[in-house]
């Protein structure tokens, strides 16, 4: 099917003149012998990675309070079993970087305010950057506590209550410290037509995930925000465990921007 052929195929096993089972090396000799194409099904895995498997289903006009207008559109999986959202601002274009948060669902930070985490001001950072600059795009992924859901994400509020860092609590609930994976949002960026990138993370994780999945990130954006009381040790964690770019000093910053400097160029 990949091959724009008739989508059927043979299971078989070869073996060798001794009766032992050929292995990739003798299936290769095989191969050039007989003049057939061979491919391991980790290139299979590794080529579909980049196959698209979200489609654009809805899309509308918002207004917001917070940034002005964006397009507003919803994605979700060929079964409609999982949603993505996009909010773009002005003209994007394949050839130009275009700026780009991809932001992880925080119920409590985003909706709610939480002072645990500095979610919810990252989203109204990213909102206002790309009212400032005219274009970009926000797209923001359902999957809270990275990956590992609303329920057990409190969970882990409690065990840090008692003590353990983020990283600590997810493991001791036997979750993977970090369990996101950004193939989605990068098929959303491609549906739009985004190429380049000039990313919105304090996170390396991100930047290596985009481009592992074929954009090119022209430049790391930091949107760091300044840390309180109540999410300080958070974010050293997220600094020392997870190696996000922070400084964790609290200074002022341009109120229109929520973020300093930006980083550094990448080739």
């Amino acid at each position: 099917r990949l091959a724009g052929l008739k989508p059927a195929g043979v299971i078989c096993e070869i073996m060798k003149e001794d009766g032992a089972m050929a292995r990739l090396p003798d299936l290769e000799r095989f191969a050039r012998a007989h003049d057939l194409k061979i491919l391991a099904i980790a290139d299979l895995i590794n080529y579909r990675q980049n196959e698209r498997q979200i489609r654009r289903r809805a899309e509308t006009r918002l207004p917001t309070r917070r940034a002005g207008e964006f397009r507003f559109m919803v994605y979700s999986d060929n079964l409609e079993t999982q949603a993505f959202v996009a909010l773009v601002k002005g003209e994007v274009k394949p050839d130009r970087p275009v700026l780009v948060r991809l932001h992880s669902q925080c119920l409590t930070g985003d909706v709610f305010g939480s002072e645990r985490c500095d979610c919810g001001e990252q989203l109204d950072a990213a909102l206002a950057m790309i009212e400032k600059a005219g274009a970009g795009v926000l797209v923001y992924m359902f999957d809270e506590g990275r990956g590992i859901g609303l329920l057990n994400k409190i969970r882990a509020y409690a065990l840090q209550d008692q003590g353990r860092d983020t990283v600590e609590a997810n493991h001791a609930l036997g979750f993977a410290a970090d369990m996101r994976d950004y193939k989605a949002g990068a098929h959303v960026l491609f549906d739009l037509g985004v190429r380049k990138v000039r990313l919105m993370t304090n996170n390396p994780d991100k930047v290596q995930q985009l481009e592992a999945y074929g954009l090119a990130v022209a430049e790391r954006v930091p949107i760091e925000v300044p840390p309180r009381k109540s999410n300080r040790d958070y974010l050293r964690t997220k600094r020392t465990k997870f190696g996000h770019m922070l400084s964790l000093v609290a200074e002022k910053q341009d109120p229109g921007s929520g973020i300093r400097d930006s980083g550094k160029r990448r080739k």
